[in-house]
């Protein structure tokens, strides 16, 4: 049931779920108060305009990736963790399993693998039956996994956990009966503020290997550089939409994590 209603609930407070809220306030007042609908109708409307804001997605996004950037090379570990999120199961018409937007996820483990920072990778990731459904996301990974070079012998798999808590508790489990002590942690750089303190949380020494940038130097400079990319950056855009309702997830699940002692 926490599962659920951690899935649930937060809906109505990222950008797309308030705004209809606010539409929903606004079409109960028009049977009662309808000199007053304009205003959860403006407020909707701002919020919206808002979230798909370049500035603005620009600003919330890099408040979470700019968190834990490398400034110097990974070191070697005994083992690379490599979060799920990052695959679609392999459902008629799809030959294999998908990558998703998080995929980069998995090919920067395969590289990290490749250049030989560690033995071993753990894939970490379950399936929620009632969202998706399909294969464990760690199979998934490791078919990608083996796709691109990394061999089976060298890939341990969680196929039970359905959220990030859940990573780090089957994680922490596999090292101590591997003898593993300090990993790299590979999710998505927006993901990796909430996930660094649960690994750590668990008494893992874990290092931050982001990827997944949403936000570079070219996203920041874009907007000033032209009248044509100014325009385009204050209208709404469905793409800023969905990354500045990324990073609301990530700020109202280390709000919720906390409050469960989780971090």
């Amino acid at each position: 049931m926490f599962l659920f209603l951690s899935k649930l609930l937060p809906l109505f407070l990222y950008p797309l779920g308030l705004a209809c809220v606010l539409m929903v306030v606004a079409l109960v007042m028009s049977w009662k108060r309808p000199r007053g609908v304009a205003v959860p109708v403006g407020l909707a409307l701002i919020v919206l305009l808002l979230a798909s804001n370049a500035w603005v997605t620009n600003w919330v996004v890099q408040s979470l990736e700019s968190q834990h950037i490398p400034t110097t090379e990974l070191p070697n570990v005994d083992a690379i963790v490599l979060l799920g999120g990052a695959t679609q199961s392999a459902f008629s018409p799809r030959p294999a399993p998908d990558l998703n937007e998080e995929g980069d996820r998995i090919l920067y483990a395969a590289q990290l693998y490749r250049e030989g920072k560690a033995p071993v990778i753990i894939a970490s990731g379950g399936r929620v039956a009632w969202r998706g459904g399909g294969s464990p996301e760690s199979q998934d990974m490791t078919i990608l996994l083996e796709m691109m070079g990394v061999p089976a012998s060298a890939i341990l798999q969680d196929p039970t956990s359905l959220n990030t808590y859940q990573n780090a508790v089957n994680v922490r489990q596999i090292l101590a009966q591997r003898g593993i002590h300090r990993i790299l942690l590979v999710t998505s750089a927006m993901h990796m503020p909430r996930s660094l303190r649960i690994f750590k949380r668990q008494g893992i020494e874990t290092i931050p290997a982001p990827t997944d940038f949403q936000v570079t130097q070219q996203e920041l400079a874009e907007p000033n550089s032209s009248f044509e990319a100014l325009v385009l950056s204050i209208l709404p855009d469905t793409q800023r939409l969905d990354k500045t309702t990324r990073a609301f997830k990530e700020y109202i699940g280390t709000l919720i994590y906390r409050l469960r002692g989780w971090l």
